[in-house]
């Protein structure tokens, strides 16, 4: 396989990413004492500095790639809402698909760290889900991106009332109008809602509490793989992707399916893993490669970025070298 020509391949590619969009905030700085008014450590402050998080950090990913996403979301008429404009623009994002809401506040989540150690996190946000009025206008605008002409929709779902089942169904029922692929990244609160997709991928957490289900995925893999078969007969979903954390990842389409192990990682930090393993798989699902190597490429992908503190994207050159030294052997 040929890796630097599929990544050329996914040079200006349009993705639509539909979904909670939020600022990441991180407050950096150094601790030496404990306040005298409570027995909590104060934090010497030496930066603060705001990301792109949520369905706009998959986005984030895409440009990383070459790729050009397009960013469909609600989110507050406010401060963090004109931030966010601001973060996208940097980053090259499109933000033609916004909807800017009087109603609604901008997701911020903000991580107070001290000497390189998450010490607090505060989350400003509303998830009851938007209203008819706003679900319309975001509707009216996927449907005449899709119109303009993507290559790709993405669903990024965190549970911050964006992605209502309405909303869902129609935006899918769109794509696959234009025959255009569709990737899923679920939360538990909708999981259900995305029939008809081509690629479904949840973690194992999120496809036991989607599904209501318990078991060990070391003790009974048979469960498990029933479990996906589960899933498959509810959803009419084209390929099941799976994220098993320590053990890899699992990815099915129709009778094939295979189980990709994970590479030894010095793990810094998780966060943001998720967005990245769905964009690369999206990019590798838009440019035609079979399902062995979009697992492969978004296995060795998702552990990278784990290697680094904090929600960063992928680099281009880094994944590409890492993808032909495994998978060229």
């Amino acid at each position: 396989m040929d890796f630097k020509n599929l990544f050329n391949q996914f040079v200006g590619k349009r993705i639509l990413v539909i979904g909670d969009v939020m600022i990441d905030s991180y407050l950096r700085g150094k601790v030496n004492r404990v306040s005298p008014e409570a027995p909590v450590p104060i934090v010497s402050l030496d930066l603060e500095e705001d990301r792109l998080g949520g369905a706009a950090n998959v986005a984030v990913n895409l440009v990383a790639m070459g790729a050009k996403p397009i960013i469909c979301s609600v989110v507050g008429n406010d401060k963090h809402g004109g931030i966010l404009k601001s973060l996208l623009s940097d980053a090259g994002i499109s933000d033609e698909g916004l909807v800017y809401s009087t109603d609604r506040k901008t997701t911020v989540k903000t991580r107070v760290i001290g000497n390189n150690q998450q010490l607090l996190r505060i989350d400003s946000e509303q998830i009851n889900p938007i209203s008819l009025l706003e679900e319309k206008d975001l509707i009216d605008l996927v449907k005449s991106l899709i119109n303009s002409g993507v290559d790709g929709v993405i669903f990024e779902d965190y549970n911050k009332g964006v992605l209502t089942s309405t909303f869902i169904q129609t935006a899918i029922s769109l794509a696959n109008e234009k025959g255009i692929v569709s990737a899923v990244d679920p939360k538990k609160e909708n999981f259900l809602a995305y029939k008809n997709v081509t690629l479904f991928k949840p973690n194992l957490k999120e496809l036991k509490e989607g599904l209501g289900l318990d078991f060990s995925f070391v003790q009974s893999p048979d469960k498990f793989e029933e479990a996906v078969v589960l899933l498959e007969s509810e959803l009419n979903n084209k390929i099941s992707f799976v994220t098993l954390s320590e053990h890899g990842v699992f990815i099915k389409e129709g009778q094939t399916q295979e189980y990709i192990a994970a590479h030894l990682r010095n793990i810094a930090d998780v966060s943001g893993a998720g967005d990245t393993v769905i964009s690369i798989a999206t990019l590798c699902l838009v440019a035609g490669i079979p399902i062995h190597l979009i697992a492969e490429i978004s296995n060795i992908a998702g552990g990278l970025v784990c290697e680094k503190s904090g929600v960063v994207s992928i680099q281009k050159e880094q994944l590409l070298r890492e993808v032909e030294e495994l998978l060229m052997k």
